[in-house]
Protein backbone atom coordinates (compact mmCIF):
# COMPACT_ATOMS: atom_id res chain seq x y z
CA UNK A 1 0.00 0.00 0.00
CA UNK A 2 1.37 3.42 -0.90
CA UNK A 3 1.32 6.34 1.46
CA UNK A 4 0.23 9.81 0.54
CA UNK A 5 3.27 12.04 1.19
CA UNK A 6 1.20 15.13 2.06
CA UNK A 7 -0.43 13.50 5.08
CA UNK A 8 2.62 12.37 7.01
CA UNK A 9 3.74 15.71 8.49
CA UNK A 10 0.31 17.05 9.46
CA UNK A 11 -0.77 13.71 10.84
CA UNK A 12 1.88 13.50 13.52
CA UNK A 13 1.10 13.61 17.23
CA UNK A 14 3.62 16.46 17.56
CA UNK A 15 1.65 18.64 15.11
CA UNK A 16 -1.60 17.92 16.95
CA UNK A 17 -0.01 18.79 20.30
CA UNK A 18 1.36 22.05 18.91
CA UNK A 19 -2.10 23.02 17.64
CA UNK A 20 -3.61 22.29 21.05
CA UNK A 21 -0.98 24.42 22.82
CA UNK A 22 -1.60 27.36 20.49
CA UNK A 23 -5.32 27.10 21.17
CA UNK A 24 -4.79 27.01 24.92
CA UNK A 25 -2.71 30.18 24.81
CA UNK A 26 -5.36 31.97 22.73
CA UNK A 27 -8.37 30.66 24.66
CA UNK A 28 -7.02 31.03 28.21
CA UNK A 29 -7.46 34.80 28.59
CA UNK A 30 -11.15 34.66 27.64
CA UNK A 31 -12.21 32.05 30.20
CA UNK A 32 -14.14 33.75 32.99
CA UNK A 33 -17.47 31.93 33.40
CA UNK A 34 -18.56 29.17 35.73
CA UNK A 35 -17.87 25.93 33.92
CA UNK A 36 -18.90 22.53 35.27
CA UNK A 37 -16.43 19.68 34.59
CA UNK A 38 -19.28 17.20 34.12
CA UNK A 39 -21.82 19.33 32.26
CA UNK A 40 -23.82 18.05 29.30
CA UNK A 41 -21.59 19.98 26.91
CA UNK A 42 -18.54 18.09 28.18
CA UNK A 43 -20.12 14.80 27.13
CA UNK A 44 -20.71 16.31 23.69
CA UNK A 45 -17.08 17.42 23.45
CA UNK A 46 -15.90 13.95 24.50
CA UNK A 47 -18.22 12.13 22.08
CA UNK A 48 -17.54 14.38 19.12
CA UNK A 49 -13.77 14.16 19.62
CA UNK A 50 -13.82 10.38 20.02
CA UNK A 51 -15.94 10.03 16.88
CA UNK A 52 -13.70 12.35 14.86
CA UNK A 53 -10.57 10.54 16.06
CA UNK A 54 -12.00 7.16 15.00
CA UNK A 55 -13.11 8.59 11.66
CA UNK A 56 -9.76 10.27 11.02
CA UNK A 57 -7.94 7.05 11.88
CA UNK A 58 -10.22 4.96 9.67
CA UNK A 59 -9.93 7.24 6.64
CA UNK A 60 -6.16 7.48 7.03
CA UNK A 61 -5.84 3.72 6.56
CA UNK A 62 -6.33 4.37 2.84
CA UNK A 63 -3.01 6.26 2.65
CA UNK A 64 -1.00 5.40 5.73
CA UNK A 65 0.49 2.02 6.58
CA UNK A 66 1.93 2.56 10.05
CA UNK A 67 -0.23 2.57 13.16
CA UNK A 68 1.49 5.60 14.67
CA UNK A 69 0.83 7.65 11.54
CA UNK A 70 -2.82 6.61 11.54
CA UNK A 71 -3.08 7.51 15.23
CA UNK A 72 -1.52 10.90 14.50
CA UNK A 73 -3.98 11.53 11.69
CA UNK A 74 -6.96 10.62 13.86
CA UNK A 75 -5.69 12.82 16.68
CA UNK A 76 -5.01 15.71 14.32
CA UNK A 77 -8.55 15.59 12.92
CA UNK A 78 -10.19 15.49 16.34
CA UNK A 79 -7.96 18.05 18.03
CA UNK A 80 -8.16 20.41 15.06
CA UNK A 81 -11.93 20.45 15.38
CA UNK A 82 -11.78 20.97 19.16
CA UNK A 83 -9.22 23.75 18.88
CA UNK A 84 -11.20 25.40 16.06
CA UNK A 85 -14.35 25.35 18.22
CA UNK A 86 -12.59 26.98 21.16
CA UNK A 87 -10.99 29.59 18.90
CA UNK A 88 -14.45 30.31 17.46
CA UNK A 89 -15.78 30.69 21.00
CA UNK A 90 -12.87 33.03 21.84
CA UNK A 91 -14.02 35.46 19.14
CA UNK A 92 -17.07 36.26 21.25
CA UNK A 93 -19.45 33.80 19.58
CA UNK A 94 -19.40 31.42 22.53
CA UNK A 95 -17.74 30.69 25.84
CA UNK A 96 -14.16 29.42 25.45
CA UNK A 97 -13.29 26.78 27.99
CA UNK A 98 -10.20 24.90 29.11
CA UNK A 99 -12.53 22.22 30.39
CA UNK A 100 -14.13 21.80 26.96
CA UNK A 101 -10.68 21.46 25.42
CA UNK A 102 -9.68 18.97 28.11
CA UNK A 103 -12.69 16.79 27.25
CA UNK A 104 -11.74 17.12 23.56
CA UNK A 105 -8.29 15.72 24.42
CA UNK A 106 -9.76 12.89 26.52
CA UNK A 107 -12.20 11.96 23.75
CA UNK A 108 -9.38 12.05 21.21
CA UNK A 109 -7.23 9.72 23.31
CA UNK A 110 -10.10 7.27 23.76
CA UNK A 111 -11.00 7.37 20.06
CA UNK A 112 -7.42 6.77 18.95
CA UNK A 113 -6.95 3.99 21.51
CA UNK A 114 -10.11 2.20 20.38
CA UNK A 115 -9.02 2.59 16.76
CA UNK A 116 -5.61 1.09 17.47
CA UNK A 117 -7.14 -1.84 19.34
CA UNK A 118 -9.62 -2.59 16.56
CA UNK A 119 -6.99 -2.17 13.83
CA UNK A 120 -4.58 -4.55 15.53
CA UNK A 121 -7.35 -7.07 16.23
CA UNK A 122 -8.36 -7.04 12.55
CA UNK A 123 -4.76 -7.68 11.47
CA UNK A 124 -4.73 -11.03 13.25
Amino acid sequence: MQRHPGLTAAGTPRAAAAAAIVALVVVAPGVARADDWLGRDKALHFGASATLAVGGYAVSTIWLERHDQRAGAGAAVALSAGVAKELWDATGRGDPSWKDLTWDVVGTVVGVAVSLLVDRALER
